[in-house]
């Protein structure tokens, strides 16, 4: 009797023990199944959609980029988004990481940062201006121009836009790089002449840099404002106002108009 009583209890242990194992699998399978609970295949999906969802438009810069100057706050990158809404039925998104002061060296360190190159990588269109920090330094480098100083300053501008753009590319192979040249705020001063020389050279080696890298194109600037700088110019004498921003805006459109097109 009592040896029948130890078999019913093991066999009751035995099937207790199955029915549990297999509840267990029912809860993995739905844990698994669940979208909260898969996090990486969500992330990766929604990347995906991001990618395709319209045109992305990613600005990079220094407070050309970020709009100072212009009292709407829309810059040549909002007037941009206009204008290209205006060819395409697409939707079109811009991500601005404009900062004021921004130079060649922050920006490339800017570059490296994990959401920076989470939207690089999904960016259909990037547009930068830089290299008016490194060269004017609030003006200081052009009221007493010396060559070699500014040699020096040419040579570390060069190093970081060639890293800018490298690290660019190394994560997103194709969208086209729209790097705004640029202009001379300082057209109408005493030594205008000495200043539109420096300006013109420093164009002409950042055009020659761009020209190493696929698809990126350099937007000259510099003959919007030679002539009446002041009616483009913001108060402040350096920054572009609204009717400034919105030639830089039309230049560069006239030149990716064709990109939105073949996205359609």
């Amino acid at each position: 009797m009592r040896k029948n009583i130890t078999v019913s209890i093991l066999t009751l242990s035995t099937i207790v023990c199955l029915l549990w194992l297999i509840g267990l699998g029912w809860v993995l399978v739905d844990y698994n199944n669940h979208p909260d609970n898969n996090l990486q295949t969500t992330s990766e999906e929604q990347q995906k959609i991001s990618k395709t969802n319209g045109v992305q438009l990613l600005a990079l810069g220094d407070s050309l980029t970020r709009g100072t100057g212009d009292d709407t706050g829309k810059g040549y990158i909002g007037y941009l988004k206009e204008s290209l809404a205006e060819k395409t039925e697409e939707e079109i998104t811009i991500t601005n990481y404009g900062i004021k002061g921004l130079t060649t060296e922050q920006l490339a360190k800017q570059l490296t940062e994990q959401e920076i190159q989470r939207q690089t990588a999904n960016a259909d269109l990037l547009f930068i201006t830089i290299g008016g920090n490194d060269l004017f330094q609030g003006g200081q480098s052009l009221t007493k121009i010396d060559e070699e100083s500014i040699s020096k300053l040419m040579a570390t501008y060069s190093k970081h836009l060639h890293t800018i753009l490298a690290t660019i590319r190394s994560v997103n192979k194709d969208a086209p790089i729209y790097l705004m040249g640029l202009y001379n705020p300082f057209n109408d001063l005493d030594d205008s002449a000495l200043t539109s020389q420096v300006v013109r050279t420093w164009n002409n080696a950042t055009a020659e840099i761009c020209a190493n890298y696929a698809q990126t194109i350099f937007v000259p600037t510099y003959d919007i404002f030679q002539q009446n700088v002041q009616q483009y110019l913001y108060s402040d004498h350096f920054h572009p106002n609204k009717k400034g921003y919105q030639l830089m805006a039309e230049r560069v459109a006239s030149l990716i108009s064709w990109e939105v097109n073949e996205n359609e």
